[in-house]
């Protein structure tokens, strides 16, 4: 096992969390969310369990600080993408927004557990802080999206979390589940092949028009 130094500082404990974290992330591109634990995130960093609870106490502590740094990548994404002023059209502004859905698809990935879940096993603390998060970028987004399409400005947040669910149905039929594959097999049944960004395209471009109308 590979010495374990304590954070003395501020600097240390992130970079800890950040350890933590990539360990965490690596793992959830590879295998199911149930197969992850405590045990393998801390094999993996060389640590005991001991040690990672000095810093977590929870899985799930662990992805509600992974679905808060890819929320907060995502909404930067789209902020940067529809600039103030930038003149596209409907269409060209949901091609743009499911590129970037598309890109992110892990943030979509951990909302099919965040509700579920993750949630429900960390404190009241951490949980106001990531929904802080969440909810400073959405008021972005409502000062953002009228200024470049005729959408008012309550009707953005209702239209944030359709697209949001949408792509968490359609990242879930992404995800290759060796065991599921098994089970449709068993059936006779083939598994449906997802265009996500094509099929997120054409549902956020519907969103627009209905909330532009």
């Amino acid at each position: 096992m590979a010495d374990f130094i304590r954070a003395r500082s501020a600097e240390q404990k992130e970079q800890r969390l950040e350890e933590i974290k990539g360990a965490a992330r690596r793992q959830f591109s590879e295998r199911p969310y149930h197969e992850i634990t405590l045990t393998t995130i801390a094999d993996e960093l060389g640590w005991s369990r001991a040690n990672l609870y000095k810093y977590v106490t929870t899985k799930e502590e662990i992805f509600l600080l992974l679905a808060g740094d890819e929320c907060g990548s995502y909404f930067q994404a789209l902020l940067a993408a529809l600039p103030e002023g930038c003149g596209l059209a409907p269409d060209v502004v949901a091609e743009v927004w499911a590129g970037i859905a598309n890109a992110h698809q892990e943030y979509f990935r951990l909302g099919d557990l965040l509700t579920t879940i993750i949630e429900t096993n960390v404190t009241v603390e951490r949980l106001a802080h990531f929904k802080g998060g969440y909810y400073a970028k959405v008021d972005e987004m409502s000062d953002r999206l009228p200024r470049i399409l005729p959408i008012a400005p309550e009707r953005v947040e209702p239209l944030l979390m359709a697209i949001y669910y949408h792509a968490v149905g359609l990242v879930s039929g992404c995800w290759r589940n060796p065991l599921v594959a098994q089970a449709l097999e068993s059936i006779g049944r083939g598994r449906r092949q997802v265009d996500f960004r094509a099929e997120m395209r054409d549902f956020i471009g519907m969103c627009l028009a209905h909330c532009a109308g």
